[in-house]
C-alpha cells in the first residue's frame, strides 16, 4: 500500500521517514518528492509498504504525530488516475 506523508519538516529526511514506519512493519520503498531547481523536500513524501494491515496501524498511528516541529499527516496515497476521477466525479456533482 501506498501511503502519502504530507507537512513534513524541511530537516526530515528519507532514512527518518523510513525508521518512523518500520516500527510497524516492512517498508518496500521510501521517498521524499523534492523540489527540482533547490534540490529540497517539498514537505511530503511516500512510504510504501506491502502488506496492507502493517500500512493501516502505521497510518492510524502516525496521523498527526509530532515529526521535527511538525504534525505529520497520513493517509492512503491516490494514484493520479483515481485523483482525476474523483475531481471529475465532483465537477459533474456541482452542474
Amino acid at each position: 500500500m501506498k501511503i502519502l506523508v504530507r507537512n513534513l519538516a524541511a530537516a526530515t529526511t528519507e532514512e527518518k521517514l523510513n525508521s518512523l514506519f518500520v516500527e510497524y512493519g516492512t517498508v518496500q520503498s521510501c521517498s521524499l518528492v523534492l523540489d527540482k531547481v533547490t534540490g529540497k523536500s517539498k514537505g511530503f513524501g511516500f512510504v510504501e509498504m506491502p502488506k496492507v494491515g502493517e500500512a493501516k496501524a502505521a497510518m492510524k498511528t502516525l496521523n498527526g504525530y509530532k515529526l521535527a516541529g511538525n504534525f505529520i499527516r497520513v493517509k492512503k496515497a491516490e494514484s493520479k488516475a483515481e485523483a482525476v476521477e474523483d475531481s471529475a466525479t465532483t465537477a459533474e456533482k456541482k452542474a
